[in-house]
């Protein structure tokens, strides 16, 4: 097998495939991180999503541009626009890699493209030891939480890669947004739970109503509960709004990104399905209540299992491809407002600091 990285002569540029959703990218973030360490002067281009920009401007110093992923319908991520795959292999073969790196999974979808991107070397995960394709492959492990995944690979390749810190920038304007929101809304840093029941797909949602109960209890006992969520999720929240039965603050759709994860500085705690914003959590430190429903809570839970719970219950079924489950969601039921509401106590006693 030849050497994915010549020791004596850095790759100038260097291709990164993973076209996934925010969570999933965060989770990247220390492969990434090593790379850059690795290699302080190449150009990093990451083949993503098309919403992936928000993710390079704010990574800017692990990744420096970012090249639109058109999709395929193997990948579920974005509506695939086929006619548009020619230019985009055109566009990424004009950069002449030296190499590039399938960050993306297992390999059995993404390897074929990644082998087509024009890289003089390519390496990533392969799910089958048998296939036959040139390239620097390590086979998949299934056993790994997901920013660990990568980083074995980048050791598997020959370089340092231990760091498996998340983390997420938050600039002085994403702060003042955030100080303008408490003030508008009179919150106080110190009795604060911010709770986001939204997930993009329904199959990862506790059900509302046991959000609506938790939020009347941890309201009844002197927290101050504010619920976040894209504009989208209004119609979610304002539910759990008129289910709850007390004064809750709705903060939906009144957050980018950016002032989202300043708020998540400031407050006590939060508590949220497995969906990208637990993953700015565990990046900016706050600490977390994470309700799995379907998802591979061992792939996706944060590392840190005292500053971030995650309540899954086992299941055959799981992990979930539905978009809504067909047989009742048992991983979301078994799941009781009692055990989620002493977990949100522990945390809240202070456990870690």
């Amino acid at each position: 097998m030849t050497p994915l990285f010549d020791p004596l002569r850095p790759p100038a540029t260097l291709v990164v495939f993973r076209a996934l959703q925010l969570g999933d990218m965060l989770c990247a973030v220390p492969a990434l991180r090593a790379l850059r360490r690795a290699f302080p002067h190449t150009r990093i281009v990451l083949v993503g999503l098309p919403n992936a920009h928000e993710f390079v401007d704010r990574f800017h110093a692990y990744v420096d541009e970012l090249i639109e992923f058109p999709g395929i319908p193997a990948f579920p991520e974005q509506q695939p626009r086929p006619d548009d795959l020619p230019a985009f292999y055109r566009r990424v073969r004009a950069l002449h890699a030296d190499v590039a790196l399938q960050l993306h999974g297992s390999g059995t979808q993404s390897n074929p493209i990644v082998a087509q991107l024009g890289a003089g070397r390519w390496g990533g995960f392969v799910a089958d030891p048998t296939a036959q394709m040139p390239g620097c492959r390590m086979l998949w492990p299934d056993d790994l939480p997901e920013p660990r995944r990568y980083l074995a690979l980048l050791r598997y390749l020959g370089l340092q890669a231990d760091d498996d810190a998340l983390e997420f920038p938050v600039s002085q304007t994403d702060q003042r947004d955030a100080e303008a929101l408490m003030r508008k809304h009179a919150l106080d840093p110190a009795k604060l739970i911010l709770m986001h029941v939204g997930a993009r797909l329904p199959s990862r949602r506790w059900p509302l109503e046991r959000y609506a109960a938790l939020a009347g209890e941890l309201s009844r006992q002197g927290w101050q509960v504010a619920l976040t969520g894209m504009h989208s999720e209004m119609p979610l929240v304002q539910s759990l709004q008129d289910q709850a039965g007390v004064p809750l603050t709705n903060l939906c759709g009144q957050t980018n990104l950016g002032s989202l994860a300043a708020l998540l500085t400031m407050c006590r705690l939060l508590v949220c399905n497995d969906t990208g914003v637990s993953h700015v959590a565990a990046g900016v430190g706050a600490m977390s209540v994470v309700i799995a429903c379907g998802s591979d809570q061992r792939r996706w839970a944060p590392i840190d299992s005292a500053r971030h719970v995650v309540l899954a219950a086992d299941m055959a079924c799981r992990p979930c491809a539905f978009e809504e489950c067909p047989i009742g969601h048992p991983c979301a039921l078994a799941v009781t407002v009692p055990d989620v509401l002493g977990q949100v106590q522990h945390q809240l006693k202070g456990a870690v600091q």
